[in-house]
């Protein structure tokens, strides 16, 4: 055997063992993965299915009524956990994520866009009121880099509960936003007729308010976030009747008055949301609930 068949029989046999050793490291990540998650499973006395693409899931309640469809809203509540129960992000109770079910498997997480299939899958398989969980092996979550702003480390497999609320309707879960809000934060409310909430922290004694009348307040909107959007520097001039819908309730007060206002959504700035003055961004999300402190300064009736 010559010099150069010598030499191309070890290149062969190097790149052989290269990629058998590349081959095995991959494989290795997975079986690794599977282990960890099966050992999960078995600790926690859970019954999981496992997908043709290899997550695991299973649907803890169905939900009821109408199959939820791809172009349909579906308001859902998700928590992403590593497998040792460290909780990494969760949506909120107070701004209910909500999105056509064909599109619920965007997230943003550490400021990072993510596209997460499975979730949308294990959606699509409820109903309204349902809830399940799914096992991310780490290729289908953050994979080999992790995700260090929020705690993942690398080839970590993830863990994902998610609900469906029961209410289908914007102005139901507009309700429950309130609701949770007032709860969460100690707060109590009277509810108008109009739906809209409000806490008086000063009563006024001054002259009465009707429909068309003009005002004169101070003001400060906020989403239920905390976020504001709006605020005056001072007294700012305002016609009840070309303001938003909710600002109506103010009829129900006098001069002097100072209320914090909780207005749903569709008496606020509805789907169509607020642009900023450039028409850029978006300073009142679509479907919005809306948090006023205002004072009434005076009126011209």
């Amino acid at each position: 055997m010559n010099k150069f068949t010598k030499l191309s029989l070890l290149t062969i046999l190097l790149a052989t063992v290269l990629f058998s050793a590349c081959k095995k490291e991959y494989e290795t990540i997975q079986s690794i993965d599977e282990n960890a998650i099966q050992s999960y499973i078995k600790a926690n006395n859970l019954n999981m299915t496992k997908a043709s693409t290899g997550y695991y899931y299973n649907i803890i309640t169905p939900g009821s009524g109408a199959e939820i469809k791809n172009p349909d809203s579906v308001f859902y509540s998700y928590t992403f956990k590593l497998l040792n129960g460290t909780q990494l992000t969760k949506s909120s109770t107070v701004v209910i994520p909500s999105t056509f079910l064909g599109y619920t498997d965007r997230f943003t997480i550490g400021g990072s866009s993510y596209v997460f299939t499975p979730i949308r899958e294990v959606l699509t398989m409820l109903k309204r009121g349902g809830t399940a969980r799914l096992i991310l092996p780490s290729n289908m979550a953050f994979g080999r880099n992790g995700l260090e702003s929020v705690g993942v480390g690398p080839n970590e497999n993830i863990l994902v509960e998610l609900g469906v609320y029961s209410q289908s309707k914007i102005h139901q879960i507009d309700e429950l936003q309130m609701d949770n809000f007032l709860s969460a934060n100690s707060l109590t409310a009277v509810k108008d007729l109009s739906r809209v909430r409000y806490i008086v922290t000063q009563q006024g004694t001054g002259a009465p308010i009707f429909a068309k009348s003009t005002l004169s307040v101070n003001y400060t909107g906020r989403l239920l976030t905390g976020t504001i959007f709006q605020a005056s520097s001072e007294p700012t001039s305002v016609d009840l009747a070309d303001a938003i819908k909710g600002w109506l309730v103010l009829q129900n007060f006098k001069v002097g008055t100072k209320v914090r206002l909780f207005i749903p959504s569709d008496l606020a700035y509805g789907q169509a949301g607020r642009l900023d003055d450039t028409g850029s961004y978006y300073v009142v999300p679509p479907n919005s609930v809306l948090d006023f402190d205002v004072e009434i300064v005076s009126v011209t009736n």
